[in-house]
């Protein structure tokens, strides 16, 4: 049974790992102007998508390879997971099947309040997600010993975990035109 859970974490993580590098090749070439709508936000929102489900499962995956007396972590990992998810998905299928849509048709002033923009309802949905799952790979890290692989699965942890106070930043530290 652990052999196939393992399996099913490693494919997971591999899964995430390319949905994440494909988000980053998309944020890159948008910001670079090379994408325009509304590829842009069909590819950004798609991508991200794609991460919820790989990311979800590897983190069940660890919490059941997690020997038992470090469950509480991988436990603590896995509902802070499930926040994530909860707050992005819907955000992103808001987005994709509805918000993008509309605008082709021409309808942007009708859906314009589930438009996911600076301090809008799914703006914050997002931050609630990303911050969640940084708190996710913040309460992972007890849960991986601090040698051989998990060495380096535990730094990369860190390094989410870190990033999540500038995401906390950018997404509710009030814009300029808020002032």
């Amino acid at each position: 049974m652990a052999k196939g859970i393992s399996e099913v974490g490693y494919l997971s993580v591999l899964a995430a790992f390319a949905s994440v590098v494909a988000y980053d090749v998309v944020q890159i070439l948008q910001l670079a102007g090379a994408l325009r709508f509304p590829l842009d936000e069909i590819l950004i929102y798609g991508t991200s998508l794609c991460i919820v489900i790989p990311f979800v499962l590897e983190m069940l995956a660890l919490h059941y390879l997690t020997s038992h007396d470090k469950q509480f972590w991988s436990h603590a990992s896995l509902i802070f997971t499930i926040v994530y998810a909860v707050f992005v998905t819907p955000n992103y299928v808001v987005q994709l099947a509805t918000v993008i849509p509309a605008k082709l048709a021409g309808m942007s002033e009708a859906i314009r309040i589930l438009e996911q923009t600076p301090h809008s309802l799914f703006w914050d949905y997002d931050a609630l997600g990303y911050i969640s799952m940084g708190l996710a790979t913040l309460f992972a890290i007890p849960a991986l010993s601090n040698v051989g692989f998990e060495r380096w699965v535990r730094l990369s942890l860190i390094a989410h975990a870190l990033v999540t106070p500038l995401i906390s930043i950018v997404y509710f530290c009030p814009a300029e035109q808020d002032r």
